[in-house]
């Protein structure tokens, strides 16, 4: 009776599977809950977590918090956490699914049959391709809306340095993860086209600039330009003058002063758009400060109309972030010289971005070296009265340490994927398995950017970590190398 009873279990399992239903091993448990607590199976698959994979130990596959079932109201409070969840797992049995059940802290865990698991999972995405995963039930009832995601956002007038690699992964890859669950994605590159860095640019390129180097190598020349004017600008003062005034102009709308920089915005783009294409990245709108140099007046305007508007003893235009209004805690928005911020301009960009897209949730893809900014960005829109800054949310990640090419320290993408690209055709040519391939390039290109894109994605968000090129490029393990080589087999 008790086999026929696990079978019958095991069949109903199947034709879940049969039927297309997600988290199949989710429902088998949660069914086998409802039966006990004589809940509905929908209302506890939720409270059914994944337990995260670790390589020091071996770890069950699925928990349930008996907290989370309490709050529910699925189970009576009565006896100590720990007790209930030992009662509870103790009128749960194992079967053709549930190869094993055990009391956690507060919980009940759960290890599943993995051959049945790769069976199945090779049939769901045999099935479904590039849908497995997306429909499963864990997302029914998934609000979806508008989303912009900023993210990559580098410096016009500078090569895209390495630094900017992780915005570009991350914000792609949650922008891909959004669209892919049914959101209208807006994918926008917030360029750094304004400010004191360009005055300086700007000043550097009247004093040393040369139209036949910028013909030649535009980016490259334009990044020397701008090493040594801030180096002259630490010791000379007057230089630092030339930058503050070159910038005063180009927010006076000079016109010499604004066709330099409209000239070195268009070349920056064009030379970006290029790195994207290699990294399989694209953006819907190349945004930018400049786009909001005039905005920023109106929110000037409007901070002041409302009050928001403190200016120090200094001169500098402030708003007030504090709890008690003692300014001990506040946002800079105007220098003393009348000339505005980058967090001005982020402020106007957002309200606008409202009022064009009325979107349901922005989100800031940047290293976490910027949270103070966000933090005092969504204060300040707070404070204003804008309700839908709850919608706004950013994201931060850890630095990479260590990524450089054989060509010294200073470390632009281009490099790096060059870098990438030129190891794996060596690692492929000492291969004794690898085969003749038609373009070998393209293959090395191919497998050496997603050796760059996995290594960012395998540790902990927040964490700094040390680029390796010989870990990166391993043939083995937890890489991006491997991860093509294997995907490659699955397809034969």
């Amino acid at each position: 009776t008790v086999r026929l009873g696990i079978e019958s279990g095991f069949l109903n399992f199947r034709a879940w599977a049969n039927d297309g239903m997600a988290c199949l091993f989710r429902r088998s448990i949660a069914a086998q809950l409802s039966k006990v607590l004589g809940t509905s199976t929908e209302k506890l698959i939720p409270m059914v977590s994944a337990v995260p994979v670790s390589k020091k130990q071996q770890t069950l596959d699925f928990r349930i918090s008996v907290n989370s079932v309490l709050e529910k109201g699925c189970l009576k409070s009565g006896s100590a956490v720990q007790s209930q969840a030992r009662q509870l797992s103790e009128q749960l049995t194992c079967d053709d699914v549930v190869t094993e059940i055990a009391v956690g802290q507060g919980t009940i865990n759960f290890k599943v049959n993995r051959s049945l698991l790769a069976e199945l999972v090779m049939q769901e995405i045999s099935k479904k391709g590039s849908k497995y995963g997306i429909e499963s039930e864990l997302f029914q009832g998934y609000p979806c809306g508008r989303v912009i995601v900023e993210f990559s956002s580098p410096n016009i007038a500078k090569k895209f340095h390495a630094g900017h690699l992780r915005s570009t992964i991350i914000g792609n890859f949650i922008a891909n993860i959004k669209q892919a669950l049914g959101n209208d994605v807006i994918r926008i590159n917030y360029l750094g086209d304004w400010g004191m860095q360009f005055g300086l640019l700007g000043a550097g390129f009247q004093l040393f600039g040369s139209e036949v180097k910028l013909k030649a190598n535009p980016l490259q020349h334009l990044f020397e330009v701008y090493v040594e004017v801030n180096k002259m600008a630490e010791t000379n003062e007057d230089i630092h003058k030339a930058g503050q005034e070159f910038f005063k102009k180009l927010e006076g709308g000079d016109e010499h002063a604004l066709r330099l920089w409209q000239q070195f915005r268009s070349i920056s783009i064009e030379e970006y758009k290029k790195i994207y294409q290699r990294l399989g990245v694209h953006f819907d709108e190349y945004s930018g400060e400049s786009f909001y140099q005039e905005k920023t007046q109106e929110i000037l305007w409007l901070l002041d109309q409302k009050g928001l508007l403190k200016k120090t003893m200094q001169g500098t235009g402030v708003v007030d972030l504090s709890p008690n209004g003692d300014l001990s805690a506040y946002a800079k928005v105007l220098r003393s010289d009348g000339t505005t911020l980058y967090l001005t301009r982020d402020i106007a960009a957002a309200i606008d971005r409202m009022e064009k897209y009325n979107f349901d949730q922005m989100i800031y893809v940047t290293d976490k070296e910027q949270c103070t900014h966000f933090q005092q960005l969504f204060g300040v829109l707070k404070v204003m009265g804008y309700n839908w800054t709850e919608r706004c949310r950013h994201v931060p990640f850890g630095l990479v340490k260590g990524m450089k090419t054989r060509k010294g320290d200073v470390v632009f993408l281009e490099d790096v994927m060059n870098e990438a690209r030129t190891r794996m055709l060596q690692n492929m040519a000492a291969s004794k398995t690898t085969k003749e391939l038609e373009d070998p390039e393209g293959t090395a290109e191919k497998v050496g950017v997603a050796a760059l894109i996995i290594q960012d994605f395998k540790g902990p968000l927040l964490s700094d970590y040390e680029f390796d090129w010989d870990r990166v490029l391993q043939s083995h393990g937890d890489t991006g190398v491997f991860l093509q080589y294997t995907h490659a087999r699955l397809c034969r």
